[in-house]
């Protein structure tokens, strides 16, 4: 199976589980998975192909498709913010597709490209070893719902074992104890 059919069937069975669809433009389609794709090739991970990575797992955890965004996207809109992702009725043509509003904080997204001083530069990808985000913190969180637990800076807008919501999130303390031998 070829790279491209991997991330195909990946994106059918996650559109199949959670009820949504992919969209029904070949040509568009073709394109978001050859992006996830070659996403998965650069950094390890299918990061969203409509939004720029940093190349650092712990800073895109939020953009690894499916991201956090697409179902509050999907929910409020009919369709992700790259619109991979789509309602039954975008799918059959009912809706159109339409631009939405990115959801991503602009301090995560501000960590995958730096805005030079330069006049004629607008952005450029940033060497992450180079700038001041090496201070991200992880933290450990869990649904007080089921019981999820995932490490990384926020927790997920929605749980993605029930469904939760992000308010269900919980820190949890993480204390470690180093002893020596006696």
């Amino acid at each position: 199976m070829t790279p491209i059919n991997k991330a195909r069937r990946r994106a059918e069975e996650d559109a199949k589980v959670k009820g949504y669809y992919l969209v029904p433009d070949p040509e568009l389609l073709e394109d978001l998975l050859e992006g996830l794709q070659k996403n998965e090739e650069r950094y390890g991970y299918p990061s969203c192909p409509c939004r720029l990575a940093s190349g650092k797992l712990e800073l895109d955890r939020d953009i690894i498709c499916p991201c956090d965004y697409r179902d509050p996207d999907v929910n409020d809109y009919e369709q992700c913010y790259c619109g991979l992702y789509v309602t039954k009725d975008i799918h059959d043509g009912k809706k159109p597709t339409n631009p939405i509003p990115e959801r991503r904080p602009n301090e995560k997204q501000g960590r995958a490209y730096t805005i030079s001083n330069e006049p004629s530069i607008e952005a450029s990808p940033k060497n992450f070893e180079n700038n001041n985000h090496s201070e991200i913190k992880t933290k450990l969180w869990y649904c007080k719902q089921c019981g999820y637990v995932c490490f990384r800076e926020d927790p997920p807008y929605i749980c993605p074992i029930c469904k939760a919501k992000r308010e269900m999130f919980a820190e949890l303390a993480v204390r470690i104890e180093i002893r020596g031998k006696s």
